[in-house]
């Protein structure tokens, strides 16, 4: 594809006209602001920009980024003269949503607006002179609301087939093709109860759904019986709404999640170190009136909260039990790229941030105003880079009642050797074994079809790691 070039002059002049004096802001310096003056805002809400994400090859940095016709690709390598790379034109325009997922040199972009639409694939190998687009059609799915990869697999929620063709509350898809992705399953084909995944996090093939007003779900994805296990629920909760979307800390113990409707909505901090006994930890806001959308965790002690009509918020969130503010950027100036067309109150300011980028760079989605590539790291806590992540031990149990078989799921900061046992209710040791486990994720699947119907303890010994789970046999 052709690659287009930034309007270099036009930049300029904003950058003069809307300097960093007029941004609400605190330990977050503004670098640089891409906006395409061209770009049409959609007309129910008056979006014009969505998501971003950030993508690394060969020393350079990019953001993709979603407007209501396509999706723009901007070289961020250097972050005070940002330089658009290549555009790609989505099936429609005049699009309210349009959401990105990388895969290698692969970036995976939907958009959950009606037909004509597609799910699109890029090879962005060619950088930083353009992009090619290698898959652009509907019959693998025609629209969907969300998507992320994990573990060589493409996620989606709310997906919906070409015209007749039906839809999944969510499914999941093999990418050992990465250009050609292959249905695996769907959630309705377990779980029909759930009507719609808005959006969903997934940490090795574990699940954080959220199901809009239906709460928050967990399911294990069991790839060797092509099946989705229930692992755990939330469905009730302080402050509840329509449940939109989460991020998981590395460690495995904190999970943070947003309601975005109705508007003002807290953030909850929930932990998740145990299923079966997941509690809210804290919940709060940033500013009264604002509305949380997307959060995404740095580390296992810093949050990053994309906040309608407030910008970038960070939160230490180091005590669950109490987040503390770290540091804000406030894209939602309203200071004249608007063009002064007419948009929703409801559904302005910052749609995504993105500080995943190997320099620390931190990339933030205005819906109207467009891209902000911004300095966090006096609010992360960082120098350079991205905070690393910091490998914990922990053990989960699933499924969780079980029939036959159960799984456990070890994460371990480095390699040892190990002794599991379960015990009966009468205190008789019924199953055990020794074990060699590698540092990070470990999976050890064991048979319990010889144990009758009832209530067990599983033990982890461990070298100085000790862990207790109670299970149930069906």
């Amino acid at each position: 594809m052709k690659k287009t070039y930034s309007l270099l002059f036009f930049s300029f002049i904003l950058a003069q006209a809307f300097g960093q004096g007029n941004y609400a802001k605190s330990n977050i310096t503004l670098l640089d602001n891409w906006y395409e003056p061209s770009t049409l805002p959609e007309p129910t809400y008056g979006i014009k920009y969505q998501a971003v994400v950030g993508y690394a090859q060969n020393g350079k940095e990019y953001a993709i980024i979603g407007s209501t016709s396509g999706t723009y690709f901007i070289d961020v390598t250097n972050p005070t003269n940002i330089v658009q790379r290549d555009y790609v034109k989505g099936r429609r325009s005049q699009c309210i949503w349009r959401e990105f997922a990388i895969y290698g040199k692969y970036c995976y972009m939907v958009s959950d607006d009606g037909a004509p639409n597609s799910l699109q694939i890029a090879d962005l190998s060619y950088l930083p002179d353009s992009v090619h687009v290698v898959y652009d059609d509907n019959t693998i799915f025609e629209r969907s609301h969300t998507i992320f990869v994990d573990n060589g697999r493409l996620y989606c929620g709310s997906v919906t087939k070409k015209s007749g063709g039906g839809s999944y509350s969510m499914a999941v898809y093999s990418l050992t093709n990465p250009v050609l992705p292959v249905f695996l399953r769907s959630l309705n084909q377990d779980y029909p109860s759930i009507s719609s995944v808005h959006d969903m996090w997934v940490d090795n093939d574990t699940v954080f759904a959220s199901a809009a007003y239906q709460g928050l779900f967990m399911y294990r994805y069991d790839a060797i019986n092509n099946k989705f296990v229930a692992m755990d629920q939330l469905t009730n909760y302080p402050d509840q709404g329509y449940n939109h979307s989460g991020t998981l800390t590395p460690n495995r113990k904190t999970f943070v999640f947003c309601d975005e409707v109705p508007a003002n909505k807290a953030v909850k901090v929930i932990d998740v170190s145990q299923f079966g006994n997941i509690t809210v930890k804290s919940t709060f806001k940033s500013n009264p009136g604002a509305t949380p959308h997307n959060p995404y965790v740095v580390g296992n002690n810093r949050v990053v909260i994309a906040y309608y009509q407030d910008g970038v918020q960070i939160f230490d969130i180091s005590n669950p039990s109490l987040p503390v503010k770290t540091g804000y950027f406030d894209t939602d100036t309203l200071h004249g790229l608007n063009d002064n067309y007419t948009f929703n109150p409801a559904y302005h300011g910052n749609w995504g941030a993105w500080p995943y980028l190997p320099s620390g760079k931190l990339l933030a989605s205005d819906m109207q105003n467009g891209l902000y590539v911004l300095d966090a790291s006096a609010a992360l806590n960082t120098t350079t880079g991205i905070a690393p992540v910091v490998r914990e031990n922990s053990m989960v149990v699933y499924p969780n009642p079980f029939e036959d078989n159960f799984t456990l799921d070890i994460e371990l900061a480095e390699s040892s050797t190990a002794v599991y046992q379960v015990i009966d209710l009468s205190g008789r040791e019924v199953l055990a074994g020794g074990l060699n486990l590698q540092q990070g994720n470990n999976e050890v699947n064991l048979s319990a079809a010889q144990l009758a119907p009832g209530f067990y303890t599983v033990k982890l010994s461990c070298g100085t790691f000790s862990a207790v789970r109670k299970i149930t046999k069906q």
